[in-house]
């Protein structure tokens, strides 16, 4: 059990004279703020523009009417469009595939870096982190739900029994995973590396990273229904839990599996009016609460870093705010003008 989840695997400490992997391998290689610039806008113009397109075309074919652009708020209303949910579902998540497509494409040739560097550093990728942290957060989520079918039943109802939800299932379990890695690998992975060469300190990549991801969910139909600053601190909140288990544990796999795991759990199981993937869930939530969400989210993310703290023996704390001290012969291959 200990060698599959790599317990015991050595990880530098801000004050041993040298930094982690996943740290120090961003001051290597080239990185002028126009890199930065183009590895981030690049993925999602592919994203954009192809996945606009399969979009446009399952309209046409789907429509009497030819293209009729249906939408809820900012999103496709699939089912005012006559849309299949499940394959309204799997052209929502399409566009993630082909911006990480397009990353893993662009990495090289922008940074002269491997695509592995923005995992953890260039090392193995720890599937075994990523799948406790998946099923870690199943678990937890689990139990947050099975109180709140408890304690408010009438808030819930049964959504969906059919053979469609099976379909779901193994749609989201081959999907979902791709979208979360695409956003993990541009927020915790990426932009952290790139914070960390400008700011030299952890802080300011953990926090900076996070307020983006939060924008980045700032044209979800739960925005336009709840409000800005009643939906931001949920967002920000995410990108937090998933930024500081990237600097515990240098690398972004436990928050590839938090994040697949949290998106796959609502997909399959409560989806509600105003949810930005509208899928056949097998339950409905009527009423959203938004701050007694967070507040569940805030208990669950609590309770979840205190099983990875425990299991992966975290206790140095430094490794959330203190300076980056790299060698000079990587700092100065930090520094390119072109």
């Amino acid at each position: 059990m200990t060698s599959y989840m790599e317990v015991n695997e050595t990880i530098n400490t801000p004050e041993a004279g040298g930094e982690s992997p996943f740290i120090s391998v961003a001051f290597t290689g080239k990185n002028s703020f126009w890199r930065y610039f183009t590895g981030v806008i690049a993925p999602f113009l592919a994203a954009i523009i192809i996945s606009g397109l399969l979009l446009k075309a399952v309209i046409i074919a789907s429509s009497p009417d030819g293209y009729a652009m249906l939408q809820k708020d900012t999103m496709p209303d699939f089912e005012a469009m006559g849309i299949n949910l499940n394959l309204g579902f799997v052209l929502n998540v399409f566009p993630f595939l082909i911006g990480l497509l397009a990353f893993i494409l662009l990495v090289r040739p922008l940074h002269n870096r491997t695509f592995g560097s923005v995992i953890n550093g260039g090392r193995k990728v720890r599937w075994g982190r990523m799948m406790f942290a998946a099923l870690a957060w199943i678990a937890v989520s689990a139990l947050y739900l099975l109180y709140a079918l408890k304690s408010d039943p009438g808030n819930f109802r049964i959504n969906n029994t059919s053979n469609s939800l099976i379909v779901l299932a193994l749609l989201a379990l081959l999907l979902i995973p791709f979208q979360a890695a695409f956003e993990e690998i541009l927020f915790r992975g990426y932009l952290m590396q790139g914070f960390a060469v400008l700011a030299r300190n952890r802080w300011i990549p953990i926090l900076s990273t996070s307020i983006l991801f939060g924008l980045m969910h700032g044209f979800n139909p739960e925005v336009s229904k709840y409000g800005f600053l009643t939906m931001m601190p949920q967002y920000i909140f995410f990108g937090l839990l998933f930024a500081v288990l990237t600097m515990f544990d240098d690398g972004i796999e436990l928050a590839i599996g938090a994040h697949a795991a949290n998106n796959i759990f609502l997909t399959v199981l409560v989806t509600h009016e105003d949810m930005a993937l509208q899928t056949p869930a097998l339950y409905e939530q009527i009423q959203i609460y938004p701050w007694e969400e967070f507040g569940g989210l805030i208990l669950q993310s609590l309770i979840f870093i205190a099983i990875l703290a425990l299991v992966f023996k975290w206790k140095d704390i430094r490794k959330l705010y203190a300076r980056i001290i790299v060698p000079a012969a990587e700092v100065s291959d930090a520094i390119d003008a072109g």
